[in-house]
């Protein structure tokens, strides 16, 4: 073997680092935008991080409902602390370098979320439906249910990614975090598999979630029209507001950043960035104010906590 080609070799399989982009065409006022994110992520993490407290310290709210609003917010807050250290470094310390498994290690948690995220809400719309027979082993064994789905699916992923070639030298990636879709693009080599098995994962789950959550309000549709009087039935659907509008929030950033990835590639980088950003970040951010809003219970245990807090 020619040590030219040998060289050629080894770099192509040296792990390869990362330059994060953060917003591009925006890197000027990076500095600037670090607050509004900030302010988010923080809303985020304190907004989820009410909700369990609210539902822990309080004993009227140790329902399924509850219960699975906790998990939600556990999802929310994971999520968004899997986004939070790269996004932040990026735009307050212009921090972009990562290396290859760290990478692998944070798509691998952000991605995880987002399914658990969709197996959690397609629960809480099972819950709706079918409230009475669910038991605490019940709901203990769906959370671990969405936790080993996750896992499992998402497993084969990162050694999928470390089986390809990359190009020697700092790759440049088209976020402030680590994204299956934009890591896979930057390989030197035939991706149909990585390709393949991402819109695999996708479809049997955030698409199966989808279609059975949709099935499931078609159900509940049909029953609350069997109630007596109008007033029944705006009562039983006033109860699903909150989760109708935290699915509108998830599944549709959700749509929009996987149709953007798969036919977007003629869109400005800024379109893509965006969008990735509204999947991940709002959310977390919106899930807590919608359900502290449209539930009386909720707000007021949150209420509760932060006096108790504040007197503290």
């Amino acid at each position: 073997m020619l040590p030219s080609q040998s060289y050629v070799n080894i770099s192509f399989f040296r792990s390869p680092a990362f330059l994060m982009i953060g917003i591009p065409g925006l890197e000027a006022i990076h500095g600037w935008l670090a607050i509004p994110f900030s302010s988010m992520y923080t809303v985020a993490l304190t907004g989820n991080c009410l909700i369990l407290l609210a539902v822990k310290r309080t004993p009227s709210l140790h329902q399924p409902m509850y219960y699975f609003l906790s998990m939600l917010a556990l999802t929310d807050a994971g999520l968004t602390l899997s986004t939070l250290p790269t996004t932040l470094a990026v735009l307050w310390f212009d921090y972009r370098l990562i290396g290859f498994n760290a990478c692998l290690v944070q798509m691998f948690f952000l991605h995880s979320f987002s399914v658990a995220e969709s197996s959690v809400l397609l629960a809480m719309s099972f819950d709706s439906f079918v409230a009475a027979v669910l038991t605490n082993n019940v709901i203990i064994r769906i959370g671990l249910a969405t936790v080993a789905r996750a896992t499992v699916s998402l497993f084969p992923i990162p050694f999928l990614l470390k089986r390809l070639n990359y190009c020697p030298g700092k790759i440049l990636l088209s976020h402030s975090f680590c994204f299956h879709a934009d890591v896979m693009k930057r390989a030197c080599a035939d991706i149909k598999v990585n390709i393949l098995y991402g819109l695999y994962v996708v479809l049997s789950t955030v698409g199966v979630d989808s279609l059975l959550i949709v099935l499931s309000y078609i159900l509940i549709l049909y029953t609350v029209m069997g109630l007596a009087s109008p007033r029944e039935r705006i009562r039983a659907l006033n109860t699903c507001v909150s989760h109708i509008l935290a699915l509108l929030v998830f599944y549709i950033s959700v749509t929009g950043a996987s149709m953007i990835h798969h036919f977007g590639r003629y869109l400005p980088h800024i379109v893509h960035a965006l969008v990735a950003y509204v999947y991940l970040v709002v959310p977390p951010v919106l899930n807590p104010i919608i359900y502290s809003m449209k539930s009386k219970p909720i707000r007021e245990a949150m209420l509760k906590v932060l006096r108790r807090k504040g007197q503290g």
